[in-house]
């Protein structure tokens, strides 16, 4: 009897981690994370006031590489920005934030977002004529928007790396988007456009069918139990 008594905890109790372990993982499909800045940031196609923001993924399964800015409780959209996978070789446990090196009078431009515990992060990409102005300034390469996206365009719009001397080279030569021993050709937009995810993605379902099992095992283990005693 003891031992049936023993069981049912342990079964219980690891329902109970399995589930909480589900609700935990639902922030790292969009990668929210909150930023505070205590000065200026320039982020593609405007400088954000010194405040605190949510970054989000958009909320898609196509493209992975559209971050949303929202402000501090995450209820007013501030802009949407493409961007490309940056990737690093340790990832760290806190969020990480890239900057491009600025005139110290002018704000510090975004570079790149990584979220803890990620190898890949995004690389922000800048309309043409300001990753040309950033990319001398920085010394560094740039990738831009050969032509301005608009919201249905936002994940098809040709890219280029913009080099410290004004030259144009394909994004995949000039960053390193994937690992030097896992380097292919790789397709910077997709082909489908960006869609929401399906409601069934919802992690709620599970949740219910993981308490259904819990009431089943545990009304089977009292039956057993009773045979037992």
């Amino acid at each position: 009897m003891r031992f049936i008594k023993t069981v049912l905890v342990a079964v219980t109790l690891a329902l109970f981690f399995g589930t909480f372990s589900v609700s935990a993982r639902a922030d790292q499909w969009n990668k929210k994370t909150i930023l505070t800045f205590s000065q200026p940031v320039e982020v593609p196609g405007k400088v954000l006031p010194a405040g605190t923001y949510t970054f989000k993924l958009l909320d898609s399964n196509s493209w992975r590489h559209i971050v949303q800015i929202w402000n501090e409780d995450g209820m007013q959209l501030i802009t949407t920005i493409l961007a490309i996978p940056n990737y690093r070789l340790e990832p760290t446990g806190e969020s990480v934030i890239k900057f491009h090196e600025r005139p110290s009078d002018a704000p510090d431009a975004l570079r790149a977002w990584f979220y803890p515990g990620d190898k890949f992060g995004q690389e922000f990409v800048y309309p043409k004529t300001r990753a040309i102005q950033l990319a001398q300034a920085s010394n560094e390469i740039v990738p831009a928007e050969t032509v301005e996206p608009t919201e249905s365009t936002l994940n098809t719009v040709p890219l280029v790396a913009i080099t410290p001397d004004k030259k144009e080279e394909p994004v995949t030569d000039a960053i390193q988007v994937l690992p030097w021993h896992h380097r292919e050709p790789m397709a910077i937009a997709p082909v489908a456009a960006a869609k929401e995810l399906p409601k069934t993605a919802s992690s709620i379902p599970l949740l219910g069918l993981l308490g259904l099992a819990s009431i089943g095992l545990g009304l089977g283990l009292k039956l057993l139990a009773k045979q037992f005693a």
